[in-house]
């Protein structure tokens, strides 16, 4: 386990004497990128980061075809929290929120707010969603009850955010039809709980991540399974912009064209990317399902 990456790296484990499975999740430089898109409060600041590791750590334990999103909608303070990991592992996120803007976010209190957890493939067509009641104050007691509605197993997740890292720790019972030693282990999930319990977030977030696991854990026989690099990285592109402008349809796209000079422009809100359809291509990608071809930028 030598010359591991110690940031944007998501190691899943096996505490083998407890049955227990899990997944750790620190982020560095790919946080740091999408925090610095806005001037986030600090109450969002802090969701923000703690949704992202949490959108990274759902991924651990599934198999993933195309993404994994996070999302946050209401009428009060907090309008959108999103965060999505796909599964080449690239992050993004944002947030908007309105003023005035209370210290303490607490997800229970904020008015007609429903988040939901979205898994698949767009472009396939092949998508899942559950729906995450909102009975808590945090990210991570709404994570943990939806576990325990969803798959009927306990969870404890973990969930931590300052301006350099933003960190998830996510343990999960396995089921007692597994045939493992734990299965008679009546005290294992409370021991691995209560050994969990110790730890603040600011361990969490300071801590090197495979030494953090030996060193909690190391009583229950801790496996490392190979981590997996994560980034910042964006999933738009020109092709998915261009089927936005015609599902608008005409009228809207010609009012865009003239208010700007027969030209759209049209900025990615994760990574500011820039996208220009004068209107030769709005004429092709309204009359023909041909998406315009990309500018030549290299001369």
């Amino acid at each position: 386990m030598e010359n591991l990456p110690v940031d944007d790296v998501l190691h899943r484990f096996l505490l083998e004497r407890a049955g227990v499975r899990g997944v750790l999740v620190k982020l560095g430089p790919a946080w740091r990128e999408v925090a610095g898109r806005a001037e986030y409060p600090p109450a969002v600041h802090a969701l923000l980061g703690e949704t992202l590791a949490a959108s990274a750590l759902l991924t651990g334990n599934i198999k993933l075809d195309g993404a994994l999103s996070i999302e946050l909608k209401s009428s009060g303070a907090l309008r959108l929290l999103f965060a999505e990991c796909t599964d080449h592992g690239r992050l993004r996120g944002l947030a908007r929120w309105n003023e005035p803007l209370p210290e303490s976010l607490a997800l229970h209190a904020l008015p007609d707010a429903g988040m939901a957890i979205t898994i698949g493939n767009v472009e396939r067509g092949q998508r899942y969603q559950g729906l995450v009641e909102l009975q808590h104050a945090g990210v991570a007691e709404a994570l943990e009850n939806y576990f325990v509605q969803s798959e009927q197993l306990p969870a404890r997740i973990l969930l931590a955010a300052d301006s350099e890292h933003a960190v998830g720790l996510m343990l999960q019972k396995l089921s007692d039809e597994g045939g493992h030693h734990a299965a008679q282990d009546d005290d294992a999930w409370n021991r691995v709980v209560h050994l969990t319990a110790t730890l603040s977030a600011e361990e969490l977030l300071a801590s090197v991540p495979e030494q953090l696991l030996y060193r909690l854990y190391h009583e229950e026989s801790v496996r490392l399974f190979e981590p997996r690099t994560l980034a910042f990285g964006c999933s738009c592109s020109r092709e998915r912009v261009t089927g936005m402008l015609r599902s608008l349809g005409r009228d809207e796209v010609e009012a865009a064209l003239a208010a700007r000079g027969d030209e759209i422009e049209v900025i990615c809100e994760f990574c500011a990317q820039r996208y220009h359809f004068d209107r030769i291509d709005a004429e092709l990608l309204l009359s023909q399902n041909v998406v315009p071809a990309a500018p030549d930028t290299t001369q």
